[in-house]
């Protein structure tokens, strides 16, 4: 494969503020919205409890799918706080709208969050933050119910890093009855990108270092325009594509700091990696070195790369080692890599990788959206043709990935059965 891949706008940033909606009657106006299943959901749930779009980027039909990048949307008025199970079902993303809605009208009823297999995602911290703001909440069977009269600000250390339990917090704060301060915050890019739209929305936000906000709460938010960041996760799978030997790729619109992890890890690998302001050059073909890997919470390695990563690390001449400490059933895709030739052991949280193995096609079956994009690396690298079934999953998170890699020179279609 050979060629420039222009980077989407991030899932993980979009989703957050799709639900900072809720905190304002106002429109927001966002662009470089990426145009995957995950963020289609979201505008759905959104439209369910009273949103309203409009413009070259407002939902076709029934909200199958979005038109551009850009999208005008506005909650005028919160008329149902509840987000149904029917639309939730498929993402994680749901729960993001817990915090919004109890500070905007006190009352809210979402459905339990699903989205991928790749073990517990507690939202425990999540919900002890907003009971100290005042919220009563209940947990029956698909649904978490909460009320409040009005929250109030707290003086809050989270026990352990949490991303989207920052993020529910943060919204909630901007509209809570004084001052809150969360302590011991998520650091990724995307939380730091939802506080640059909360601040254009009239929050008053501060932080320092980025692991401690303190926000003043505000009786209300007014609109804003947006841009949302390009997706580091996508930067990065295109960018290992590109080391595999054989490709040549430009990774181009991306903010190579927020991808430092992942760099230094290819440089001891000796991937030939250059990196420009706002681009990616990666050329296969240099001998690779295997490395050990640990995934951390921001700035360190993500674990949201590991699979791919994994994938890259086959053709690696040694053994190299990747503990992943953030889920605990993340190697789901080691499996089916061995279908494919690759030499994979996993032993707990950690995978041996015994690279140089030659891979053949062969048919596999993913089960979460980071693994999905693995498979179809490493049937890229593989001689023969490579099926992957389940495939839906890419679609959550990757824009138009088929079309991008063909761009490329790839030989990838849709099957649609």
């Amino acid at each position: 494969m050979a060629g420039s891949v222009a980077v989407s706008g991030a899932k993980n940033a979009a989703l957050p503020e799709l639900a900072a909606v809720c905190l304002s009657a106002e429109p927001i106006v966002f662009s470089n919205l990426p145009q995957v299943e995950d963020i289609k959901v979201m505008v759905a749930a959104l439209r369910e409890i009273g949103a309203e779009t409009e413009s070259e980027a407002a939902l076709a039909g029934d909200g199958a799918g979005l038109q551009g990048h850009e999208l005008r949307i506005a909650m005028p008025t919160l008329h149902s706080p509840v987000v149904s199970h029917r639309i939730a079902r498929t993402t994680r993303a749901s729960v993001l709208l817990l915090g919004p809605m109890l500070a905007r009208c006190g009352a809210a009823r979402v459905s339990m969050p699903g989205g991928c297999a790749i073990g517990e995602r507690k939202i425990d911290f999540h919900l002890q933050g907003l009971e100290r703001m005042g919220a009563e909440i209940l947990v029956a069977g698909e649904y978490l119910s909460a009320r409040c009269d009005r929250l109030h600000g707290i003086d809050f250390t989270f026990p352990g890093k949490t991303v989207t339990g920052t993020e529910n917090l943060l919204m909630a704060a901007a509209l809570a009855e004084g001052t809150t301060v969360l302590r011991n915050c998520a650091q990724e890019p995307e939380v730091a990108d939802l506080a640059a739209l909360l601040a254009a929305m009239g929050a008053d936000i501060r932080s320092q270092d980025g692991e401690t906000y303190v926000i003043r709460g505000r009786a209300s938010l007014h609109g804003a325009s947006h841009r949302v960041i390009p997706d580091r996760i996508e930067a990065g799978t295109y960018l290992i594509a590109g080391c595999f030997p054989g490709n040549d790729i430009r990774v181009e619109a991306v903010i190579p700091e927020h991808l430092g992890s992942l760099l230094g890890i290819l440089h001891d690998m000796g991937a030939d990696v250059a990196v420009h302001q706002k681009e990616f050059h990666a050329r296969g073909g240099a001998a690779l070195r295997p490395v050990a890997v640990v995934t951390e919470p921001y700035p360190g390695f993500p674990t949201d790369l590991q699979a791919q990563l994994t994938t890259l690390l086959t053709q690696a001449r040694g053994v190299s080692r990747v503990r992943e400490t953030i889920f605990n059933d993340r190697f789901r895709h080691a499996g089916e890599l061995n279908r494919l030739g690759a030499d994979i052991e996993v032993r707990g949280d950690e995978a041996l990788i015994r690279g140089g193995s030659t891979l053949r096609g062969a048919v596999l079956k993913t089960t979460d959206l980071r693994a999905s994009a693995a498979l179809v690396l490493g049937g890229l690298a593989a001689a023969g043709e490579t099926r992957i079934e389940n495939s839906y999953q890419l679609f959550r998170g990757y824009e138009d990935m088929p079309g991008k890699l063909q761009k490329l020179g790839a030989d990838i279609t849709m099957a649609w059965e």
